[in-house]
């Protein structure tokens, strides 16, 4: 990077803390503070919906996942598509709660201030850890284009050593000044920045491919899309079907779907990103459900980038070793001086538009559910935004140190994937059934704890004869499949690059090298020609199934064949493996596997993905069991309270608050009403019968989702 690089960033940050001071002259409560007012309209809270849903990591991991496995790589993000269009109908739940955080609908819901304060403990933990992933991808994402390190003070220090606590530093900045107001109108300028990004690099590395492979006096830009297709294989453009696809099967999907679905409803942000900072119920319902897919249709251009980088650098050694700096060095070849600088403007602000909606979440929550309750119930409004400007700040501070502390954040970040299910089923149980109580929602979410945190850390302890146990140390076959074709010219160019790397190598072993370090380099890559038969080798399985950490073999264990098969004429083998011998198992035992034992479901046959499946039925099904279970037997919550609850859900939300507030009271009176709109008016089931307008952008909202897979499917045709 140069001069004007380091301009463009510069001014960047300049336009955001200004955004942050201009903000802060509107902010005169909490609802202005945390909620902008509730004043945005449809655009705002899309790019809201669409910052907070878009991580730094989220370009590189697509683009990396697609650099490996081809266009099938785009399902590790397009796994959630399907959740979309329930959003069309959550939007609308966020706006009629009329909340400042979701423990506000707790407390509400059932009557219990500490459900709130737990939840808040819930929100500030979950927001450190996700946080702290946000911050830790800085590295890898600016270590192409800035280095690995930096000297400050004739003192060497990695990047994110500086990056992180400077980044954090403007996010406070103008996070605290202005509040969601501030947040919403960089998350604007920053969205606009991502989508730029998203399809910055195509045109040129087109433009490369054309130079590199073709003419560029007659080529035109879309002949590179042709050169990709004569570079590399076909099966790398397959969306389905291919050997690297099957890791993302239907059924997986459809999981994947279900899961994220009664998750992602409970992170705290959605009460503001979800449609509760909206002017109206149609605003929150079309900015939260466009956001999301601006987010999908981005995808497609960070997998053709990837396509791109491995034609472009099927030789180049670096990229190679690590697909995760696939973007960065692209970015670093590719762009032209001031936009080297916009793409890392373009991901920082990934990680920004993220960042300060969770400070400013996680802030409310402190205020709301902890300060007012507890320790200063009369605080004033300016208290209350003081306490709020300083708990951002520390939410903000804390997720930069874990991400600086904390070696194997990524790993740690694998548990906020399922965390949000402690809160989910007491959230949608008591959303739509008026017999959900309060002791069943505690027992919910202690079951849950215990269940399926607390319980799988203890039983190593409690029981360390598991772990060496041959019941419980069981894998699933190890498969590897060997497919045959016919080598591309990428493949002769990375086998080129394998011989000069092998060579480097031994050259700098020079000529004292032992037999032992012979040995361990193994024989010089065979050079390979055109049209020569390649295989692709694919290893699958090998999971454990009860340890989350995988086993160890221990002495005399070994891997043998149990099954091996190879298709006439295809060229494709499938061998199975697994162990004979004592193994040990790692890290915390997973419970739910014992159900399917006992339901009798031969786990040792499972490929990779079903594994993965299995592990969410039953952390979708065994807390709503409970919840149900628990209810029946446990008093019900006051019928006051529930009466005026549901009439709020079921009362639509009016711009004006007086004007709202009168016709909130105005539907208590006249419940009896509002009860005939139910699905089953009598019951203790309050689902209301679906409008025209809930019906009409539910199933348009799915034919875009199709319109999204159809456009992936074409541009992966384009030139072949």
């Amino acid at each position: 990077m140069d001069l004007l690089d380091y301009l463009v960033l510069v001014a960047y940050f300049v336009l955001m803390i200004w955004l942050g001071r201009v903000a802060m002259r509107r902010v005169k409560a909490q609802e202005d503070y945390f909620m902008g007012g509730r004043q945005f309209g449809k655009w705002l809270q899309a790019f809201a919906a669409f910052g907070a849903g878009t991580g730094s990591s989220d370009p590189v991991n697509t683009a990396r996942t697609s650099f490996t496995s081809g266009m099938s790589g785009i399902w590790s993000t397009m796994s959630w598509l399907f959740v979309t269009p329930f959003y069309w109908l959550t939007g609308v739940w966020y706006r009629r709660m009329r909340h400042m955080t979701l423990g506000d609908w707790y407390v509400e819901r059932y009557e219990s201030k500490a459900m709130g304060a737990a939840y808040t403990l819930f929100g500030i933990l979950f927001y450190m850890v996700y946080g702290s992933m946000l911050f830790s991808a800085i590295g890898k994402v600016a270590a192409p284009l800035l280095g690995d390190t930096m000297t400050l003070g004739g003192a060497t220090v990695q990047l994110e050593y500086v990056l992180v606590p400077f980044i954090a530093v403007i996010v406070i900045i103008y996070g605290v000044l202005g509040g969601l107001t501030a947040a919403y109108w960089t998350d604007m300028v920053q969205g606009i920045f991502i989508i730029i990004l998203s399809v910055l690099l195509v045109p040129f590395g087109l433009k490369a491919l054309v130079a590199q492979f073709g003419d560029p006096t007659t080529d035109g830009l879309m002949e590179g899309f042709a050169i990709m297709h004569q570079q590399l294989p076909q099966s790398m453009f397959q969306l389905v079907g291919s050997t690297n696809s099957s890791e993302f099967p239907l059924y997986r999907i459809v999981a994947v779907t279900v899961i994220s679905l009664i998750g992602i409803v409970v992170q705290p942000h959605f009460i503001a990103t979800g449609g509760g900072s909206a002017k109206t119920e149609f605003h929150a319902r079309v900015g939260l459900v466009a956001g999301n897919l601006a987010k999908r249709f981005c995808t497609i251009g960070w997998a053709m980038t990837a396509l791109i980088v491995l034609t472009l650098y099927a030789d180049n050694a670096e990229v190679m070793r690590d697909p995760d700096r696939a973007w960065g060095i692209a970015s670093r070849e590719l762009l032209t001086s001031g936009l080297r600088g916009l793409m890392l403007a373009c991901l920082l602000a990934a990680l920004m538009s993220s960042a300060d909606t969770y400070m400013l979440v996680s802030a409310a929550l402190i205020v709301r559910n902890l300060y007012l309750p507890y320790i200063r119930p009369g605080a004033s409004e300016a208290a209350c935004l003081r306490m709020g400007r300083l708990c951002g700040m520390i939410v903000i501070v804390g997720a930069a140190v874990v991400s600086l502390k904390m070696m194997n954040v990524f790993q740690q970040l694998q548990l906020t994937w399922i965390v949000p299910v402690i809160f989910a089923a007491p959230f949608w149980v008591g959303l739509f059934w008026r017999r959900a109580t309060t002791t069943a929602s505690w027992v919910t979410i202690g079951f849950t704890v215990v269940f399926f945190f607390v319980a799988p850390r203890l039983i190593p302890v409690v029981l360390p004869s598991l772990q060496e146990s041959s019941s419980y140390t069981i894998v699933t076959d190890q498969v590897t499949t060997r497919v045959q074709r016919e080598a591309t010219p990428s493949d002769v160019r990375r086998r080129l690059m394998e011989i000069r790397e092998y060579e480097r190598a031994r050259a700098a072993a020079g000529e004292s090298q032992s037999p032992e370090a012979s040995e361990i380099m193994g024989q010089a890559p065979e050079p390979l020609a055109l049209g020569a038969p390649v295989f692709d080798t694919l290893v699958t399985g090998g999971k454990s199934i009860y340890w989350s950490g995988g086993v160890e073999p221990m002495q005399g264990a070994r891997l043998v064949v149990t099954q091996s098969e190879q298709e006439p004429g295809s060229g494709k083998e499938v061998v199975r493996r697994n162990f004979e011998g004592p193994l040990r198992g790692k890290e915390t035992f997973r419970l739910e596997f014992l159900i399917y034992d006992f339901l009798g479901v031969e786990l040792k046959k499972l490929s990779d993905s079903m594994l993965a499946t299995l592990e969410l039925p039953i952390k979708i099904v065994l807390p709503f069991l409970v919840m149900v279970g628990v209810s029946l037997v446990t008093g019900r919550n006051s019928k006051e309270s529930l009466d005026r609850y549901y009439c709020k859900m079921k009362t639509a939300v009016l711009p004006d608050t007086e004007e709202d507030r009168v016709a909130l009271d105005q539907a208590y009176i006249q419940r009896q009403r509002l009860e005939e709109r139910k699905w089953f008016p009598g019951s203790d089931l309050e689902i209301e019968r679906p409008t025209l307008l809930d019906v009409g952008g539910f199933v348009g909202t799915f034919l875009i989702c199709f319109l999204i897979i159809g456009l992936a499917i074409w541009v992966a045709t384009l030139g072949g």
